[in-house]
């Protein structure tokens, strides 16, 4: 069938609906959706207020447009599908489903739909149990850094004993010994000279890697061997143990440039720490090995002989040459020199190390003691207020100092400032 095809003859005319409601929409979805919400709403009152502003004209014409549209087949059962998949989106959003049926008491059941279990929170122990590891995790500091500032610590007292020994046994000291005023002559002929030259070949044998024959085999001016077999030995013995510190301590300071490197880079402030720490270690081991030495230097010097040499090969006579080179009386200030050297360094590293506020990184004192009144006068309005009520009457709380008022009237320009200040705080 085209345009130009006739019209049948017994075609009946198509039924036109009247235009009483043409303004009104077909469907309640397709009214346009007041302010905030979605369409197909209302606010609430709002058919109330509709009912009461509408004319009678008006709500007969509704009301026939209402039964016009209900006359379509199809549009209310379209309507009430709406409504369900509406109700059925609002219900899965809030999580559960309301029965809307009442038992017997009159209590409603509610229904949990599936998805709600993935809202349930674990237990109250396992989540207490996560948080107290959670917190030690955040609180808990590295063991490498506390490691190494211990090594640090252990290490610095060695070194240091280490360094003062070999600052004693220089031929430096010996001069110094012998010819300060007070040090005991050699009674069987040696020299000041003498002593210098033959105690310079012991000194220098503790530090070389020369062999025995270095001293077995010299000899004094009038010819005969200097050293006895017994004193090289011991020598020998000693210079063991000397190279064995000076090895150890050059193995520490290794270790602690390490350490120290270390703590530079990932823990602020360790360096110093550990110093500290060090410094106070050989303070109590310095203290407490020359109180020992007081008490009684010949057991002393006895008991620190045993621990290092055997018995027997560390006794001499007063003839021997390393008695006559090496007196007690040398002993004693070498001790007093390498306690001496020890303490002043660990004096002045704890010095250098103290933890002030300003090396722990905090604000001073002042400021600090300000920020805290600062905090109390907040929080306490009486305080704040007396302190406004000093700093309004300054002038006042001494009458007979120098800058007191002349009369009842006066007022002097520190006052004035103070009340100035008083009412911007107010302020």
């Amino acid at each position: 069938m085209t345009e130009s095809s006739p019209t049948p003859p017994n075609r009946p005319d198509p039924t036109v609906e009247p235009a009483e409601d043409a303004d009104e929409p077909a469907f309640e979805w397709m009214k346009p959706a007041a302010a905030g919400k979605p369409a197909g709403t209302a606010p609430e009152g709002a058919a109330a207020r509709h009912d009461a502003e509408t004319p009678a004209a008006g709500r007969s014409r509704t009301a026939a447009g209402a039964e016009e549209r209900a006359a379509i087949p199809g549009t209310g059962e379209r309507q009430g599908r709406r409504a369900e998949r509406m109700a059925a989106a609002g219900t899965v959003s809030a999580g559960t489903v309301s029965a809307g049926t009442a038992g017997d008491d009159g209590e409603h059941l509610n229904e949990s739909l599936p998805t709600s279990a993935l809202q349930l929170r674990p237990p109250r122990e396992e989540v207490e149990r996560r948080n107290a590891e959670r917190e030690h995790a955040a609180n808990a500091k590295p063991v490498a850094p506390r490691v190494m500032q211990v090594l640090l610590a252990v290490c610095y007292p060695i070194i240091l004993l280490v360094l003062a020994v070999r600052a004693v046994a220089s031929p430096l000291f010996l001069w110094v010994e012998y010819n300060r005023a007070g040090f005991p002559g050699d009674g069987y002929g040696f020299s000041t000279d003498d002593r210098m030259t033959y105690g310079s070949y012991a000194v220098d044998y503790l530090s070389n890697w020369s062999g025995p024959r270095y001293l077995g085999e010299l000899v004094s001016r009038g010819g005969e061997t200097l050293f006895k077999d017994g004193e090289v030995s011991h020598m020998a013995d000693v210079k063991l143990v000397i190279l064995s510190a000076f090895g150890a301590g050059a193995v520490l300071v290794l270790l602690s440039l390490v350490a120290i490197l270390y703590l530079r880079r990932r823990s602020p402030g360790g360096v110093r720490r550990g110093l500290f720490a060090g410094s106070i270690a050989t303070l109590v081991i310095i203290i407490g090995l020359g109180v020992l030495a007081v008490l009684g230097w010949e057991q002393f010097f006895t008991e620190f002989h045993r621990v290092f040499f055997a018995n027997g090969t560390w006794t001499f006579s007063l003839q021997d040459t390393l008695i006559r080179l090496f007196p007690g009386q040398f002993w004693v200030d070498a001790g007093i020199t390498i306690g001496g050297l020890v303490l002043l360094a660990a004096i002045l590293t704890l010095i250098l190390t103290w933890p002030t506020r300003k090396r722990r990184g905090l604000a001073p004192r002042s400021a600090a003691a300000a920020a805290g009144d600062a905090d109390a006068g907040e929080s306490d309005p009486a305080a704040l207020k007396g302190r406004r009520f000093k700093r309004r009457n300054g002038g006042a709380a001494d009458p007979a100092g120098p800058e007191a008022p002349a009369g009842p009237g006066a007022v002097n320009g520190d006052d004035k400032a103070a009340d100035r200040a008083g009412a911007a705080q107010d302020l």
